[in-house]
């Protein structure tokens, strides 16, 4: 080796001289000594002589490098690119020459330089149509008020690309581009300028798919494509009425309620039509059903003349009446939050229509619309499939179309936009697009875009699914209709998102109460003195011949009749029902008594069937070896009917509801698996990486089990599931936390929608949480779901909370969502130690003939002696009662076994709202002479205790005993959740369990 590095360093010495910054140099005398060898130096010559070139290839070489193109002057289709100069035509030299003349390069008269200047010529036409097609928005005429002036752009002129004034008549050949064989310069600008200059400006350009992009192209570019898009008669009528019936309410109601907040479509009324365009095209490709989502302006308006909500009915609760019949309970909501749905029928298509009641917290509706079509769109697959396997469905969603109405403010500063915009494509999620119109008042309250966004456009957050955007001028309804028209038949084609980005203003305030010139003075001083959208278009049509003046006041005196005779009706409108338990939700019901206790077992010989069926894995997949034996140990745990665990009883539980008809829906981060590995829901190939999914492998007539890894995202999926619930009643519909403590993720949606949906807006809702919640030393953002929050939002029946300590408590749970003719969501603190703790285990029996889910659970010292490792002394010799909650049971019970103490009865809280007072005045009875001791492992200020205290006194109160106020024992009181080091945890966890005893 050391030779050989030797002779290395010597070849190197020696040939140094070649070194690439010597390539000139050594190039020249190279051709020098090709000319004459003796004209360079002799050790020179002795190198190039040992070369062995030739003169002649020397010669060549120096005028194309060895490796290159031979020089040449003639231009080719390689540099014509950059320079623009381009070859002549070359005869096909196959294609047989039928004369002398079709030997010739040229035609006959033209020389090859005018060829190539032509084609020069079409390629910067092509240039300049391209970027209009790009940036030719930038130029439209969008903002109603001129404020906004469009931008000039050189790239959209044709000097930008060597044209004069004298080349502007020319005609330069187009093969068909803009509809055009030939046109002129003129000719192509006066197209691209009406096309994508004009009061629409379309974003396309940034869509990856060709045939999508040529599609809208098709749609728009041509000479003649504004006469064969343009509507007749009868449409700019049809487009006017619906102008004056908007405009007509909004002034109503200011005339008889001034001041009163409505949050009105003022300025931006050509919304209305372009909804009613959206419903009629859609109906037309197959769309059979919308569920809307909007905020609050324009809400009444769209509840009115969209949806068809009688106007008396408005009125009347204008005049300070109820929505709904007098014997319906609930807390009511604003008149611009409720939601509707209707029938609507054009052309004989019917159209059920859906709005979503929502809050103010803007755009927090978007997920729910998402997850509620989702739904629906599950009615129609798994009624379009029946009877064919599950591989071979037919996945159409065209037939449910959610629709968005955003502000243009919140579309560009709310998150959850661009959270589910990321759903989009996703399994699980998507729902053969989305209609997004995003109404563009050009500012949000008081502040205006510069402030509240750093892109040109509200809806440039699309542009990250690659949807197409439709810039419109609401001042011209036809080409807000238009737009509305194309979006919906490019989302019917081609199944994604679509928006439409209608600039127009706030004639008033924020609200019809607030001055807006505080802050944008200019703006409104140009708002004040503009004729309104319906004045304008009305001028227009009366301009174009199409009705008189007569005609259009007509119009507006009849509908003005038409309100006044609607406003006296409505003084004594009587609401008839509630549309809560319409449609999907016929069979449910409302709660009755206390006990709800819901028929939850199931016959053992059932369950072990379906444990067999769940541990039998095909010879066909390539099974993980370490999974191989996780599959094994439950086959045991089936066999034996013994150490049940908790995923192996929550997958019975998912079996035994598919198998009796009920779909189930698991989402979540890493849900499939499970955070800590145990679930295995999806069994992955380990040679295909293809899916297995057991339960959707039960055999005979079972339903879809449905497990999705989500998005990483808390507010937007949690928002999709409980829409998704809202649609279905009769599926168990389930999102899960990676760890609990990333709930709060997704607070707005819990406050807002899931605690109190029901009594704002009468939505009941069956949707669990499942949030991972213990304190095992893993940190303050691994422990702690915040079950204080929950319980602090508990009341009037609303939902329910839970902390199982059993997998069959955890399976009766489950299955009792929907074992029972009412729906509540259901909020569980699940486990993580304990899903493999050796003690926290079920036998099957604890699932079968008999058995239910219990709110309060004994003492493992009096119902599994074995495990709890002493023995209990009789009830009327305790001296304290534990009441406790979740994981720190067991941590109770090893303390108790390691401290050999006889005298002290855990008693396990398993449902703490609604609370199990019958339960709890049972157990306590025992107990007349213990004293109460709440013990729990959160800090004092969170977890259950400032719940449980006030139940617990007035539980108390009612039975005969000495102990009348729980006492606490647990952490102290804490601004973080839990403690960052082990040791600290565990010198936490001896203290308050070593006083528990005491």
């Amino acid at each position: 080796m050391a030779d050989d590095a030797g002779r290395l360093n010597q070849v190197f010495a020696e040939t140094s001289f070649l070194y690439g910054s010597n390539a000139a140099y050594i190039e020249e005398m190279h051709d020098r000594w090709a000319a004459d060898p003796s004209s360079v130096p002799a050790e020179w010559r002795g190198f190039f002589d040992q070369l062995r070139d030739t003169a002649e290839s020397v010669r060549a070489s120096s005028n194309a490098a060895g490796w290159g193109r031979a020089a040449s002057t003639e231009p080719s289709e390689a540099t014509a690119v950059f320079d623009g100069l381009w070859p002549a035509a070359k005869p096909d030299p196959k294609a047989r020459p039928a004369a002398a003349a079709v030997a010739t390069t040229t035609p006959a008269g033209v020389s090859a330089e005018e060829v190539r200047a032509a084609a020069h010529d079409s390629i910067r036409v092509l240039m300049l149509i391209r970027s209009y097609r790009v940036r030719g928005h930038l130029a439209a005429t969008l903002d109603p008020l001129g404020i906004e002036q469009p931008g000039s752009n050189p790239e959209l002129t044709p000097e930008f690309y060597g044209f004069t004034e004298a080349d502007m008549d020319r005609p330069i050949y187009l093969d068909g581009v803009l509809g055009l064989q030939t046109g002129t310069i003129r000719e192509v600008m006066a197209i691209l300028k009406r096309t994508y200059c004009g009061n629409i400006g379309i974003q396309f350009m940034h869509l990856a798919e060709p045939e999508e992009k040529s599609w809208l192209q098709q749609r728009f570019e041509g000479p003649d494509a504004f006469e064969k898009n343009g509507f007749t008669r009868e449409g700019k009528i049809a487009i006017l009425n619906k102008l004056i019936e908007a405009e007509g309410f909004e002034r109503f109601l200011h005339k008889r309620f001034p001041g009163t907040k409505r949050f009105g479509l003022d300025g931006g009324e050509a919304m209305v039509p372009a909804m009613e365009q959206i419903i009629k095209r859609g109906g037309a490709l197959g769309v059979d059903e919308m569920v809307f989502g909007m905020a609050h302006r324009g809400r009444l308006n769209m509840l009115a003349a969209v949806m068809g909500k009688p106007y008396r009915a408005i009125f009347h609760e204008f005049q300070g009446g109820s929505s709904v019949p007098s014997d319906i309970e609930g807390s009511g909501d604003v008149k611009y939050h409720m939601g509707a749905s209707s029938d609507r029928a054009f052309d004989g298509n019917s159209v059920h229509l859906s709005l979503t009641a929502n809050p103010s917290h803007l755009e927090i509706v978007n997920p729910v619309v998402l997850g509620k079509a989702r739904a629906k769109q599950a009615f129609d697959i798994r009624e379009a499939n029946e009877g064919v396997p599950e591989a071979q469905w037919a996945l159409d969603r065209s037939k449910v179309m959610p629709l968005l109405i955003h502000g243009d403010a919140a579309f560009a500063g709310q998150g959850v936009v661009a959270e589910c915009f990321a759903l989009m494509g996703l399994k699980g999620y998507r729902t053969g697009g989305t209609m997004h119109f995003v109404v563009n008042n050009q500012i949000g309250f008081t502040t205006s875009p510069r402030n509240s966004r750093s892109t040109p456009y509200p809806s440039d957050v699309a542009l990250m699914v690659q949807a197409p955007i439709f810039h419109v001028n609401g001042d011209d309804p036809e080409a807000v209709v238009f737009a509305a028209k194309v979006a919906t038949e490019f989302r019917q084609r081609f199944k994604k998102d679509v928006v439409v980005d209608m600039f127009c203003y706030r004639r008033f305030g924020h609200n019809e109460g607030d001055d807006p010139t505080f802050t944008q003075p200019i703006m409104y001083s140009k708002i004040r003195s503009l004729p309104s959208t319906r004045e304008i278009y009305a001028k227009r049509l009366v301009a174009e011949g199409v009705l008189t003046q007569a005609d259009v006041d007509a119009e507006v005196t009849r509908f003005e009749a038409f309100l006044d005779t609607e406003f006296e009706a409505g003084k004594s409108f009587k609401p008839e029902k509630a549309d809560w338990l319409d449609g999907q939700w016929r069979e449910i019901g409302l709660p009755d008594g206390d006990e709800r206790r819901g028929d939850t077992a199931v016959a053992e010989a059932k369950l072990r069937d379906l444990g067999h069926r769940l541990t039998t894995i095909p010879n066909s997949v390539d099974i993980h070896k370490t999974l191989k034996r996780v599959i094994e140990q439950r086959r045991d745990m089936i066999d034996t009917g013994a150490n049940i665990d908790w995923a192996t009883a929550e997958s019975l539980a998912f079996a035994s509801l598919l198998t009796e008809g009920f779909p189930v829906r698991l989402s979540g981060q890493d849900s499939v698996r499970g955070t800590f590995s145990q679930r295995h829901s999806g069994i992955v190939d380990q040679t295909t990486e293809d899916r297995y999914v057991p339960l959707n492998n039960l055999g005979g007539q079972q339903q879809h089990f449905e497990v999705i890894d989500s998005a990483l995202s808390e507010e937007a999926v949690l928002g999709f599931e409980y829409g998704y619930a809202l649609s279905d009643p009769n599926t168990l519909v389930m999102w899960e936390a990676q760890f609990g403590d990333f709930v709060n993720g997704a607070q707005v949606v819990i406050d807002q929608f899931i605690s109190s949906g029901e009594r704002k807006w009468l939505r009941m809702c069956g949707l669990v949480m499942l949030l991972p919640h213990g304190y095992e030393g893993q940190g303050p953002e691994h422990s702690s779901a915040r079950l204080e929050r929950f319980l602090q939002q508990c009341a009037e029946d609303n939902m329910q909370v839970a902390n199982c300590t059993t997998p069959a408590n955890y399976f009766h749970i489950l299955r009792r969502q929907m074992h029972r003719p009412f729906r509540k969501p259901l909020v569980l603190m699940t486990p993580k130690s304990l899903l493999r703790h050796k003690k926290a285990v079920s036998t099957i029996k604890d699932m079968a003939e008999g058995s239910s889910f219990h709110r309060v659970l004994h003492d493992d010292a009096q119902t599994r002696p074995e495990v709890s490792g002493i023995k209990i002394k009789a009830d009327k010799d305790i001296r304290r009662v534990i009441l406790c909650s979740g994981k720190v049971y067991y941590d109770l019970l090893d303390a108790r076994e390691k401290k050999a103490v006889d005298d002290v009865y855990l008693l396990r809280l398993e449902q703490f709202y609604p609370w199990p007072m019958k339960s709890l005045l049972t157990e306590l009875a025992r107990f007349p002479n213990a004293e109460l001791v709440w013990c729990q492992e959160e800090p004092k200020n969170m977890g259950g205790w400032t719940f449980v205290d006030p139940w617990l006194e007035l539980t108390l109160e009612k039975l005969d005993v000495t102990s009348k106020r729980a006492r606490y024992i647990g952490r102290p009181a804490s601004a973080s959740t839990a403690a960052g080091q082990m040791s600290r945890h565990l010198k936490e966890l001896e203290a308050f369990t070593t006083e528990a005893f005491a």
